[in-house]
């Protein structure tokens, strides 16, 4: 348990019914008449909705222990991603709607964070941006300006990204693993 004045960003709140909410956002507001509460925004851990609640200050909450580890992502056995813990090198199968979006820039040796609560996995997340090869894009024509100055490239995971008409097959980039976004060349 803990107070509304103890919540921080990240923290994760079990509500109505064993509901887990991550907190994204908190605010505490005094206002000139009435009690002091606090305004938050809170995502649901599994399904990703995310809502404003409001609580009067002071008020208990029950917290949730999520236990979030670095892992390595080894293989795809069918639909399911094998990530091994690196300190007991424990095998973990996880199902693709539970990677979601991470599944996109995955490859074999990357390192991911997995949450997991009383056993059960609830999400993946990957850094902020990954390095990746270009595996198939055609080269960029000087004139051809009709899409902004992009042109789609193939990923070594097979995802598909809009890169800049100068990258080429087998250059190695970064990717924002948030937006799907391309940051910039890697320079070997």
């Amino acid at each position: 348990m803990a107070s509304t004045n103890d919540l921080k960003n990240g923290l994760v709140l079990k509500l109505e019914g064993g509901q887990l909410w991550s907190v994204v956002e908190f605010q505490h507001v005094k206002p000139g008449k009435g009690p002091a509460f606090v305004r938050t925004k809170l995502k649901n851990v599994l399904s990703g909705k995310v809502v404003d609640k409001t609580f009067n200050a002071g008020v208990k909450v029950e917290t949730a222990t999520v236990d979030k580890r670095d892992m390595q992502f080894s293989y795809m056995d069918g639909e399911y991603f094998v990530f091994m813990d690196m300190d007991t090198y424990d095998q973990l199968m996880i199902d693709r709607k539970t990677v979601g979006d991470a599944a996109n820039f995955l490859i074999e040796g990357f390192t991911a964070t997995v949450a997991q609560h009383e056993g059960e996995v609830l999400f993946v997340e990957l850094p902020a941006a990954v390095e990746l090869t270009i595996q198939e894009t055609e080269p960029g024509v000087q004139g051809d300006r009709s899409t902004g100055g992009t042109k789609p490239a193939t990923l070594e995971t097979g995802y598909q990204i809009q890169v800049p008409l100068f990258i080429t097959t087998g250059e190695k980039i970064k990717v924002d693993t948030r937006t799907s976004d391309y940051l910039g060349r890697v320079n070997s």
